[in-house]
């Protein structure tokens, strides 16, 4: 298949306070949240100057990638739209159609199976197609990676330096969570999310030479009578604390940069309860621009636009398909608070 431009599709956050606001609004578009919730979440971004990393991040993720692929190919431009703020996925897609662009290559930054994680970053490029009008391009997204040995890698890296941190008389009691974003139950049970994070994190232990370790959750954002993935990270914090824990490795594998519910939920949250303790935190990057992560999304790059290339996994699941069926992790039926820094990924 030939393509003639790479597409990294993400959701977007503000760069201000002014732009808080307005961007929560179209995060929520559409849903009955209540209007307190979203200020209440808007206090998280306040507390930074209203800018959420995930720009930035992307920024350099893009020049990383552009680097990669100039210096290994394909030698392609790279867009970047964004769900819910700019550079917005329509107006990357009328720029697209404008330069030319015929067909590409959609990157979405978020490595497992979901709704809101897959299915919906597909509803929003055909959405931006639509706005773009005739002779948009024709945009296919990448399969899901989660299992990819090279993202797989990134992570046991990260997790390997913060243990490294750790005292080394120590070392050995230390525990590690790996935390990702909660989705209600209903949505997880119509979806692999879940089985695919516990694979991430039995793999990256494993490759780590550790009995497998706790996958938990964070960031929960629906209503008290909606069952959502549990337990939290702040209730295992205060488990492990009474087990005689010393020091927690918290190892954000659901995300695949330091976006506003790590900055915010882990680094700010958790560390804080984590001193109320006295249980010694270190926090383990997530994939980010780590060389092995870059190269992964070449890698999946040239396997799409080589149909015959062996498609490269690592532990018992195979390779999730490049074009998702019919069926495939449906719209939650019930309401819900959705991610408002990235989503589950």
């Amino acid at each position: 298949m030939n393509y003639d431009a790479i597409l990294l599709v993400s959701f977007g956050g503000p760069e201000c306070n002014a732009d808080v606001l307005p961007f929560l609004e179209n995060v929520l578009r559409g849903r009955n949240v209540p209007r307190e919730r979203m200020l209440k979440v808007a206090e998280h971004y306040y507390l930074f100057g209203g800018k959420s990393p995930i720009n930035d991040q992307n920024r350099a993720l893009i020049a990383a990638l552009g680097a990669e692929l100039k210096t290994h190919g394909p030698d392609l431009p790279v867009y970047w739209g964004n769900r819910n703020w700019h550079p917005m996925l329509a107006d990357t897609l009328r720029q697209m159609k404008s330069d030319g662009v015929k067909r590409a290559i959609a990157f979405a930054t978020s490595a497992y199976s979901s709704y809101s994680s897959c299915r919906q970053y597909r509803e929003n490029i055909a959405a931006a197609q639509a706005a773009a009008g005739d002779g948009a391009p024709l945009v296919d997204k990448l399969r899901v990676f989660h299992n990819h040995p090279l993202f797989v890698g990134a992570n046991v890296e990260h997790v390997g330096e913060a243990l490294g941190r750790i005292p080394e008389d120590r070392r050995g009691s230390a525990r590690v969570a790996y935390t990702a974003h909660s989705i209600p139950v209903s949505m997880s049970e119509s979806c692999d999310y879940h089985r695919q994070l516990l694979e991430v994190a039995r793999l990256v232990s494993a490759a780590l030479g550790r009995a497998p370790d706790p996958l938990v959750f964070q960031s929960r954002s629906g209503p008290a009578s909606q069952p959502w993935l549990e337990p939290d990270i702040l209730d295992h914090l205060r488990d492990i604390q009474r087990q005689g824990a010393t020091d927690v490795v918290i190892a954000p594998i659901g995300f695949v940069s330091d976006h506003m519910e790590v900055l915010y939920d882990l680094d700010t949250e958790a560390r804080l309860l984590c001193s109320e303790l006295d249980l010694n935190m270190e926090r383990a990057a997530t994939a980010g621009t780590h060389p092995k992560f870059v190269s992964m999304i070449r890698e999946l790059i040239v396997e799409r636009m080589d149909e015959s290339s062996a498609k490269q996994v690592v532990g018992i699941y195979p390779a999730n398909p490049d074009v998702c069926g019919i069926d495939c992790c449906p719209a939650p039926v019930m309401p819900m608070m959705p991610a408002v820094a990235s989503n589950p990924a």
